[in-house]
């Protein structure tokens, strides 16, 4: 016997039977959910500090330009006695370029920082947004106690912008005069040379502005390029040598 469709929706049973399923659905993506779940909140650098990893109850938290992150699942590394334990329970944004993991080191200002520098740290705070849990903001020099971006995140946010453009900028002259080839050993030391035309070294102009210093970099040029100004021949190497030592 075949109970008409009308008949078979209107069902106590059917109705029963839906709304357990869909309880268990629920509770079936419940569990599937990451165990921390965190609502955005302000923290105040003695807060932050509590997170640091000594304390094995709480989440160890990472602060870089004003961001926090739940860095727990890297426990090994953030933990007490881990490589990366001075970043936790704090925001040395600066360390994470100057390589200075003590002492004033391990601050959050920029201050003099090049724009190659800035954009560095900017770039590790993309990599922590795509690896870890962000759980709030820290208020002081990047956020303010509203939770509003300062005119510091701002101004890192464009040097850091002014530094990619500018790195873009000097890929795409470099690339008009080809690179020297090189390499090194312990045993031999360096050489650079070139496929074609002879190695010489050449300033990099835009380097100034984003490192804050000026370098050399090694370039081919064809006999016939060889009067224009600022070339300089390696030390002891001929000047027509398409090989030299460094």
């Amino acid at each position: 016997m075949m109970i008409p469709a009308k008949r078979f929706l209107l069902s106590p049973f059917v109705g029963v039977t839906m709304t357990v399923g869909l309880v268990a659905l629920y509770f079936r993506s419940f569990l599937k959910a990451p165990h921390h779940q965190y609502n955005q909140r302000l923290f105040s650098a003695e807060e932050l500090a509590l997170y640091n990893g000594t304390d094995v109850t709480l989440p160890i938290l990472l602060g870089i330009l004003g961001s926090v992150f739940d860095v727990t699942k890297g426990k090994s590394h953030y933990g007490s006695g881990g490589g990366y334990n001075h970043f936790a329970g704090r925001d040395a944004s600066r360390a994470f370029v100057s390589g200075n993991f003590t002492g004033d080191g391990l601050t959050d200002s920029l201050h003099g920082l090049s724009s190659s520098e800035v954009k560095s740290i900017v770039d590790w705070r993309g990599f922590y947004s795509r690896t870890y849990i962000p759980v709030g903001k820290l208020v002081g020099r990047y956020y303010d106690s509203q939770g509003n971006p300062t005119k510091h995140l701002k101004g890192a946010e464009a040097k850091a912008s002014r530094g990619a453009q500018l790195m873009e900028k000097q890929k795409t002259e470099e690339a008009k005069q080809p690179s020297c080839n090189s390499r090194w050993s312990q045993d031999e030391g360096g050489e650079v040379w070139c496929d074609v035309g002879v190695p010489r070294l050449v300033q990099r102009p835009l380097e100034i502005a984003i490192t804050g210093s000026m370098s050399k970099r090694c370039a081919c040029f064809e006999e016939d390029q060889l009067d224009q100004s600022g070339l300089e021949i390696y030390k002891d190497c001929e000047p027509l040598a398409k090989t030299c030592r460094v």
